[in-house]
């Protein structure tokens, strides 16, 4: 059971996040976020986050199941962990460390991919932030701002603009910030299935 902490901790992080999105939806707080340009790209940073997200809950299973493994010192045939512990029967100590190097460095490629994910985020954001600046600028005429007629669809433009420039900055910052720390889970459940197959393989080499 105790293997599995890190797929109940992901779980248990995750569900008190949607459960604050969905709050937050009740409230009616998101209802302008959706609206004409703001909501096609909030809607394009909410995908790459899903797809984010997915990868790294598929990467977390992973881990749990062949950290569970390993530590009942039964690891899956296929896997990284049975691919090293073939690697270093019967090396030296040298020929060990080096095999131990490259498993971290295969097991930390594994996870990196949902942080690039996560950094995508903070970008889309700030393209959104861009486009709604451009937005808001191009609507304003200094020489209409005399006419009471022309100065409301000055400001139409310019409140548009802004909602995009800020609701795609913050849905960005908060999204990285939520795929950031599954980002983090994962990399602590890593780093635990790689000691524990080193420990495994030295435990097996001392017999």
């Amino acid at each position: 059971m105790q293997s599995w902490l890190l797929l109940l901790r992901f779980i248990i992080v995750n569900v008190v996040a949607i459960g604050m999105v969905v709050a937050v939806w009740l409230q009616g707080w998101l209802d302008d976020a959706f609206d004409g340009y703001t909501g096609w790209l909030i809607g394009l940073i909410a995908l790459v986050f899903t797809y984010g997200f997915a990868l790294c809950l598929y990467k977390v299973i992973v881990v749990s199941r062949d950290l569970t493994a390993v530590r009942a010192g039964t690891p899956g045939v296929n896997s990284r962990p049975a691919g090293y512990l073939s690697a270093v029967r019967g090396q030296q100590a040298g020929e060990r460390t080096m095999r131990a190097n490259l498993l971290r460095l295969k097991l930390t490629n594994d996870a990196v991919g949902v942080r690039h994910v996560a950094n995508t985020l903070v970008f889309l954001g700030l393209v959104g932030t861009v486009i709604g600046f451009i937005l808001a600028l191009s609507g304003v005429d200094p020489e209409a701002a005399s006419s009471t007629e022309k100065v409301a669809p000055m400001i139409s433009t310019l409140i548009t603009g802004m909602s995009i420039a800020l609701y795609t900055t913050l849905v960005g910052a908060i999204l990285h910030v939520w795929l950031n720390i599954n980002y983090r889970m994962l990399s602590a459940g890593t780093l635990a299935l790689f000691d524990a197959t080193v420990d495994l393989g030295e435990r097996r080499v001392g017999r």
